[in-house]
């Protein structure tokens, strides 16, 4: 079973190595591993071709941001399955994709995710919140339950069937795509109760009032086309993040 793995970058320099490694590292063998760059002005390009030797494809040149990008690396992938490794993200062991790919099989189902640490900018082993997904019920959606994006692995058909990222989101796509997945699609999903990623904080949803007051509005627009009712969604799924800070590893 091949897994398509997708990195966009955009002016990396400062994180990619370590995303790199991690994917080097990986003991899963059939990896087709495809890094999608933004037309970087940086040192990102070579810091990748000199740290990876694991890289099947670079798409390089101009696009509309990253969901533009990861939408790229999806028609490029040729993998049963397809999952994003962003470029301030990294594996937290070396049997994550193997883990992954074996979940899959046993369960059969049509995707999978896990649980996510958030991590510090410089310490990637300094632990900032955890977030511990839990079993998959359907109607858990309706109270702005969803899994962590990133360590979240579909079967690449199913985005042909379903559609990938709408790039009228500028913030939440991601969150968009897993409503018509599983709320509308209504695929089959698995759990893999460990930590698969770390993300660095810091990403584009939480980076500031502003950017917070406009991915509540988008989730509220993604709530409303897959016509599940937004106003518990948005508060549940909220304060659902209050404990992800006090949670031990």
């Amino acid at each position: 079973m091949k897994v398509s793995i997708i990195t966009a970058t955009y002016n990396s320099a400062k994180t990619i190595t370590d995303t790199l490694r991690s994917l080097e590292l990986q003991t899963y063998p059939d990896i087709e591993y495809i890094i999608v760059d933004g037309n970087s002005s940086d040192e990102t390009l070579e810091i990748i071709s000199k740290n990876c030797t694991r890289i099947s494809k670079v798409i390089s040149e101009p696009d509309n941001g990253i969901y533009d990008a990861l939408n790229k690396g999806i028609r490029a992938a040729t993998g049963d399955i397809v999952g994003f490794l962003h470029s301030d993200d990294l594996f937290a062991y070396e049997d994550a994709v193997a883990d992954i790919v074996s979940t899959i099989k046993e369960s059969n189902a049509d995707a999978v995710y896990s649980d996510l640490q958030y991590v510090d900018k410089l310490d990637t082993n300094k632990v900032l919140r955890y977030w511990k997904s839990k079993e998959y019920k359907r109607e858990s959606m309706k109270y702005g339950w969803m899994p962590p994006h990133p360590t979240f692995y579909m079967k690449k058909s199913l985005y042909e069937e379903h559609g990938l990222f709408d790039l009228s989101y500028k913030i939440a796509a991601d969150y968009d795509s897993l409503l018509r997945y599983l709320w509308k699609g209504e695929i089959t999903l698995c759990y893999v109760p460990t930590v698969t990623i770390k993300m660095r904080v810091g990403g584009a949803s939480n980076r500031s009032i502003s950017n917070i007051i406009h991915k509540t509005k988008e989730d509220i627009r993604a709530l409303n086309n897959s016509e599940v009712p937004w106003a518990k969604a948005i508060l549940v799924k909220n304060l659902s993040k209050i404990p992800q800070f006090f949670k031990s590893v």
